[in-house]
Formats: C-alpha cells, structure tokens, sequence
C-alpha cells in the first residue's frame, strides 16, 4: 500500500514539473513563466520528494526530503517575488494581453543606464577590443 502511494506521489511530482516545464517554454511573458516555474514547479518537486520519504521510510531519508521540501516552499515564492519586483521595477514589458496593471501608479519604472565607457589604462597603451 505504501509502494502504491509513493509511486501516485513520484508521478503527480513528475506531472506538476512537466507542468511547469511547458508553462515556463509556452507562456508569453517572463511574469507568467515565473509564476509557471515557482508554483507547478515547486508543487512538483514537493510531491517527489514526499513520495521518496514514504518509499524509503528510514529517517535519514525522510528528514532529508521533508527538510528540501520546507526549504523550498520557503525560498522559492520569495524568490520569484524578488525577481518578479526586480524585473517589473527595471522596465521588463507586460504581455501586451495584460489586462489589469495594479503597480502603474506605485513605483516608477527605473531609467536604463548606458553602459560605462572603458577606462583608459595608466600606461597610455590602448587596449585591445576582442
């Protein structure tokens, strides 16, 4: 009974990382591809390693795997927000079917600085471009 429900685990977590995998190649925006990655993906993940403790049952195995899954249902979202605010912040474009942008008002989107021209070196040689 418990081989059945580990494996009914292993493969749901698979299904949630195939998931994730076509919405992060199929969907149109990096806002939605983020969303795609950081939910579906850390679902899956969660679910494998839930059916890797019941298959295994010893507790090195178990703690392992419960103490990833708690990591990541931690770190990931957080993750995701940051790099969502980061990009959204430095002028990433909305799927242009975005109907709804509810932080238009909030935070203006932060001018793109040019690149900084090279130093001259101190010898008076030029450098070399490759």
């Amino acid at each position: 009974m418990l081989d059945a429900l580990a494996a009914l685990c292993l493969l749901a977590g698979a299904f949630f990382c195939l998931v994730a995998a076509i919405g992060v190649v199929r969907l149109p925006d990096l806002f939605t591809r983020m969303h795609a990655a950081s939910k579906a993906g850390t679902f899956g993940v969660g679910l494998t390693m839930l059916g890797v403790a019941i298959w295994c049952a010893d507790a090195g195995p178990v703690t392992r795997a419960l103490a990833t899954v708690g990591f990541l249902v931690l770190t990931a979202p957080v993750g995701a927000h940051l790099l969502g605010r980061a990009a959204y912040r430095d002028g990433v474009p909305l799927w242009e079917r975005t109907v709804v942008d509810e932080k238009a008002s909030e935070a203006p989107v932060l001018p793109r600085t040019p690149p900084a021209a090279p130093r001259p070196r101190r010898d008076g040689a030029r450098e070399r471009r490759r």
